[in-house]
Parts: C-alpha cells; sequence; structure tokens
C-alpha cells in the first residue's frame, strides 16, 4: 500500500504544475469522439470526487460496500470542463487528490480487506480499490502529457 500512496504522491507532485503550462490550444484540441486534454482532467476531478466518498464511505457504511458508477460521459459534459479556466480546473483536482491522500495514509490495515460488491455483482477489497485509483490517475496523466 505504502508503495501505491508514494506513486500516488509523485504523480500530484510531477503534475500539479504542469497542467497550467500546456498550451491553451492544445488543452481544448478534440479528436472525433475523445476528450480533449482538459476534459481528460476533468473526468480526473469527477474520479476523484467519486473515489473520495468510496475510501470515506466505505469506513462507516454496512460491510460489504456497494460501489456505485457514475456516467463519466455525461458529468464530463455537465461540469463543462472544457470552458474551465485550467488553473481553476488544476486546483480543484490537486485539492480533491489531497485529500484522498490523507485518507489512504490513514487507512487502518484491517480496512484493506473491506469487501467492496461492483455493479455487475464481483467482488474487491478495498486495497485494490486504492491501487486501482491510483492506476487509472497515472493512465490519464499520460494521456494529457502525450
Amino acid at each position: 500500500m505504502e508503495d501505491s500512496i508514494f506513486k500516488f504522491e509523485q504523480l500530484l507532485n510531477e503534475n500539479s504544475n504542469y497542467f497550467s503550462t500546456i498550451d491553451p490550444i492544445i488543452l481544448e484540441e478534440r479528436k472525433p469522439g475523445k476528450w480533449s486534454k482538459k476534459e481528460v482532467l476533468g473526468h480526473l476531478v469527477d474520479s476523484a470526487i467519486h473515489n473520495l466518498v468510496r475510501f470515506t464511505e466505505i469506513n462507516y457504511l454496512e460491510k460489504p460496500y456497494r460501489h456505485r458508477p457514475y456516467n463519466q460521459i455525461d458529468l464530463v459534459n455537465l461540469n463543462q470542463y472544457q470552458s474551465k479556466e485550467i488553473n481553476e480546473l488544476n486546483q480543484l483536482w490537486l485539492s480533491l487528490n489531497k485529500q484522498i491522500i490523507r485518507i489512504m495514509k490513514s487507512v487502518d490495515e484491517k480496512a484493506l480487506d473491506y469487501k467492496i460488491i461492483l455493479s455487475d455483482e464481483s467482488v474487491i477489497d478495498l486495497k485494490f480499490l486504492i491501487t486501482d485509483y491510483v492506476e487509472h490517475l497515472e493512465h490519464h496523466i499520460n494521456q494529457i502529457r502525450s
């Protein structure tokens, strides 16, 4: 778990100032059927919001915890990330993820085994959800940086 948290902190430290240095034309460019780099960052904000709730709720709600999916495309569109100022979007992304790191660092070792039921009824645990979140974040940061 410490490796995932360390990697997560590195991703934040390496990228927290980077996004606002990208040329706005490149940030907002869309290819057919794809999000712009700015919208990908907005998707990471939505992901952070939902996972912050998950990482928090699992500690006090009935177990096994039921994972609630969200409509990623609708959220990116409804939140209008394409027209949001990049520094504001970046700050939102950074603040949410700093809070997630605080929660991850305080997770009790036993809680890592808490069971989570996904919408398809498959079962994972909190440790997997945390690791998967960091990998998801890294994947999309790489998309933005490419």
